[in-house]
């Protein structure tokens, strides 16, 4: 064995001390599993804070990362197959990320070890350690052997197996720090709403306010005055620009908020006209989280698409870098144009208003009336931002700043400036604004409902059913028909929480009794049922309440 660094044969484990193995074995054991029991605990005081919607976000998590270890078993395991496939030299010359001449300067003109210690670079020894650069020498050698003998080449070489292998769990990682970043920082920007929720509240315990004739002037409105007036009532080009700028500064006031709430309660709450409208904006949020965080199928394909247009001289990486720019920008620009279509409604057809001013939510202020979209959108910006972030940091430490595919310096700055811009606005802007303005599409969401009066109507509904069929073998008709009747209405109530129902009024019924009549219906559901027309009074009576 030679002492030379490049002329060192690759020992194997038949000839590697025990001890190597074993403290190896050990400091990889210890680490894998001190994460997955930081998951586990964070997991448990989640669920103590009756944090749901973050738990299951986490368990999100935790299938990104199975899946992410799947992807890392099934290319070592593969490895050696995929190095194996032979082509001929000529298919190798189309479509590289650098041209052949700067493949050849760069071997005839190796990088001297100060250039890589430049400021702009990683350490070399630290690359090849993080990338594994160094495996495996003899055995390409063997491959390259291999297929020199049939006078072709490696489809892929283990090299560049390895560099993609770590790509994949860059972009995995850099994905779900940012989606977490962005909604804990857009979280704490909706948090700052919650004075403006705790005077409304305080207002509606002012008897005086409360009881005392109130007539609207609504072009005096401080909503209508801040979304109606001006050049923008008359044109809509104007009012789109106005929407436009508007995303940048004071997205949304006092009165944005105290009017859009008001709309919400009046259509999906009438009943309970003190419903915290924060706290269920929170839920809904935290709720939508759980798809933000992930990495979706057409997401994956995102990638393979844009690995493979990354071609020499087409700069992909800087054109892309403006698809999630543009938009985020539009996605900003239409919920802001939402607030203020809400707002020509009403000061189109009103002078003067009985009472407080209303608007009326609708899913046809939305694209193609499906208020989802919006989510979708988000979440490919987060991901596509989240991918530009992380190609560059893994191009850097990888082949180095100078290197061919990173590209030249004013391509660089503008993608990073782009994806920084991104990332402050989307937390700063865009997710609050979403988090309201979704708000006022034709239904409400799930989260209207606290989690235990979800959880405790599901779970009935599946206890009941689970009841019938066992007793289905041979009980009294009376019994039977007694489950039929709890089965059919644990049915329904389950039902209310599979899709987003258009019924405002029975669930308000459930909200406003949040307190009263969702413990009544806690303790039916930790019990066994026999009685179904009980559970069925209690529901009744919750409605009426």
């Amino acid at each position: 064995m030679s002492g030379g660094g490049e002329g060192e044969e690759e020992t194997t484990l038949e000839f590697t001390p025990t001890w190597v193995v074993a403290a190896v074995c050990t400091v990889i054991v210890a680490l894998s599993l001190a994460a997955e029991r930081l998951l586990h605990y964070g997991g448990k005081f989640l669920k103590r804070k009756d944090q749901n919607p973050l738990y299951e976000a986490l368990q999100k998590i935790k299938e990104e990362l199975m899946l992410l270890g799947f992807i890392s078993l099934l290319l070592t395991v593969s490895q050696n197959s995929l190095t194996k496939i032979c082509v001929h030299p000529t298919v190798l010359r189309h479509m590289l990320p650098c041209t052949l001449q700067e493949k050849k300067e760069k071997e005839e003109h190796p990088p001297s070890s100060s250039s890589q210690h430049s400021a702009f670079s990683f350490p070399a020894p630290i690359a090849r350690r993080l990338l594994a650069e160094a495996a495996a020498a003899s055995e390409e050698e063997h491959i390259t052997s291999y297929c020199g003998r049939k006078n072709k080449v490696p489809l892929l070489s283990l090299e560049a197996l390895h560099h993609l292998h770590i790509f994949i769990f860059v972009l995995a990682v850099v994905h779900v720090t940012f989606s977490v970043l962005t909604v804990v920082f857009g979280g704490a920007r909706i948090r700052q709403w919650k004075h403006w929720e705790d005077s409304i509240a305080k207002d509606n315990y002012d008897s005086t306010k409360v009881l005392k004739p109130k007539l609207t002037q609504v072009q005096q409105h401080e909503f209508i005055k801040g979304r109606f007036s001006g050049l923008g009532k008359d044109s809509a080009l104007i009012g789109w620009l106005q929407s436009f700028f508007k995303q940048f500064y004071g997205s949304v006031t006092k009165s944005d908020y105290v009017t859009l709430r008001l709309g919400f309660i009046v259509t999906h709450c009438k009943t309970n006209p003190k419903f915290n409208f924060h706290k269920y904006m929170i839920r809904a949020l935290e709720d939508d989280f759980r798809q933000v965080v992930g990495i979706s199928w057409y997401l994956w394909l995102f990638v393979v698409i844009f690995l493979l247009l990354n071609i020499n001289g087409w700069h992909t990486y800087f054109w892309i870098a403006f698809i999630p720019f543009i938009l985020l920008l539009s996605v900003g620009t239409k919920l802001e144009h939402v607030i203020t279509q809400l707002a020509h409604e009403v000061a189109e057809k009103h002078a003067a208003i009985e009472g407080d001013l209303v608007v009326q939510p609708s899913d046809g202020h939305f694209w193609f009336h499906r208020p989802h979209i919006v989510l979708f959108l988000i979440h490919f910006i987060l991901f596509q931002n989240a991918f530009e972030i992380a190609f560059f940091f893994w191009i850097w430490v990888t082949y180095g700043f100078d290197s061919c595919i990173m590209g030249q310096v004013r391509y660089i700055v503008p993608r990073l400036v782009i994806g920084v811009f991104i990332q402050l606005l989307c937390s700063y802007s865009t997710l609050p604004l979403y988090a309201l303005v979704t708000q006022m599409g034709t239904h409400y969401k799930r989260a209207i409902f606290n989690d235990h009066v979800q959880v405790g109507l599901v779970g009935w509904a599946d206890k009941v059913k689970k009841k019938k069929a066992l007793k289905a073998d041979g009980h009294t008709s009376q019994g039977s028909s007694h489950d039929h009747e709890g089965s059919s209405t644990g049915i329904q109530l389950g039902s209310v929480f599979q899709k987003r129902t258009s019924a405002p009024e029975d669930s308000t019924s459930v909200t406003k009794a949040d307190s009263s009549a969702g413990i009544q219906l806690g303790s039916v559901f930790q019990k066994r049922t026999s009685a179904p027309e009980d559970s069925t009074a209690v529901i009744k009576a919750e409605g009426s309440n």
